[in-house]
């Protein structure tokens, strides 16, 4: 599973970026919350600051709205370190995707704002702007892909990056409010997985990749890492499995106590990469993104629980790996 990443890899990171709004304190619901904590959000920006902990460059490709909402998230960006000169603001009435939710495990409730969202205009105009050349992996949430423009200029952005040589990975990221049917996504899905090298997604995704049941979409899955594409199919409680031409294997999770369900995928991929770059084996790089995901479903907030190396380092040091 040669990848040819390195700590020095430039990272270009494509799809969806907001605003959370937290009720606090933790366990508050939402509907008798009188105070709110605010968080980078989105998984294309949860992605990105995962990634910044690592200490890798981080470039964003999305778009925000012309208001206080997208100017938080643009100010959050700078914070992680993560260049955002590929983040456009839209001066008209779309708006940034703004989630409002709770730190609790049982019943969560996630309201998410995603009407006429500035994420999903993103253009071929913009895409054409971005010099691939410099950049050596191109990571895309599936959400980019759910409407028009925005899914043609992910499209088209994934094979300018394979064209320049750049590793293009997709976490399929199905979200069914976001498209139409579940048919267009899965005619949809195909043709980015068909312009990837590598795919992360979990059972019900592939599913729905596949157009059938979770056995149907692990097949798929493991036709798929047949080929030239590594496949990373999830399973929640019961691990994963990395499907690939040269060799599979399965890995399991770290049992922790969960304070929320949210920002565990984006951890594993920001881990996982993160891993990859640090030259590391593949399975060393998926346990490395399987302790993220516990981390972070442990601690408050998405983006703000992502860990540093040393947070991973400690925390594979006092836990022991997960059997399969």
């Amino acid at each position: 599973m040669a990848i040819g990443l390195n700590q020095k890899s430039k990272f270009l990171v494509l799809g969806r970026a907001g605003m959370d709004l937290y009720a606090d304190p933790p366990g508050t619901e939402v509907e008798v919350a009188t105070k709110f904590s605010t968080a980078l959000g989105g998984s294309s920006g949860n992605i990105a600051a995962g990634l910044a902990r690592h200490g890798l460059s981080i470039s964003l490709l999305t778009c925000v709205s012309h208001d206080a909402v997208g100017r938080f998230v643009r100010n959050e960006l700078e914070k992680y370190g993560i260049d955002a000169r590929y983040v456009h603001v839209i001066a008209d009435e779309s708006r940034t995707s703004l989630a409002v939710t709770e730190t609790r495990i049982e019943n969560t409730q996630n309201t998410i704002y995603r009407n006429n969202a500035s994420d999903l205009l993103l253009s071929d105009e913009q895409v054409a702007e971005v010099p691939f050349d410099e950049f050596d992996a191109l990571i895309v949430t599936g959400t980019a892909l759910a409407a028009n423009p925005s899914r043609t200029a992910t499209l088209r952005a994934m094979e300018r990056a394979r064209d320049a040589g750049a590793l293009v990975i997709i976490d399929l990221d199905y979200r069914p409010y976001s498209w139409p049917s579940s048919h267009e996504a899965a005619e949809t899905y195909r043709a980015a997985i068909e312009a990837s090298d590598m795919v992360i997604g979990n059972d019900d995704e592939f599913a729905v990749v596949a157009n059938g049941s979770h056995e149907d979409g692990r097949n798929l899955a493991a036709d798929l890492g047949q080929g030239d594409t590594t496949i990373v199919y999830k399973m929640g409680e019961k691990g994963s499995v990395v499907f690939a031409k040269d060799g599979s294997f399965e890995t399991g999770i770290f049992r922790v106590e969960a304070i929320k369900p949210m920002g565990a995928g984006d951890a594993f991929m920001a881990s996982l990469m993160a891993g990859l770059a640090a030259e590391k084996p593949m399975r060393e790089a998926v346990l490395r993104g399987s302790a993220a995901a516990a981390m972070v479903v442990s601690r408050i907030g998405c983006a703000p629980a992502m860990p540093t190396p040393a947070d991973l380092d400690q925390f594979l040091k006092n836990n022991t790996a997960p059997q399969t």
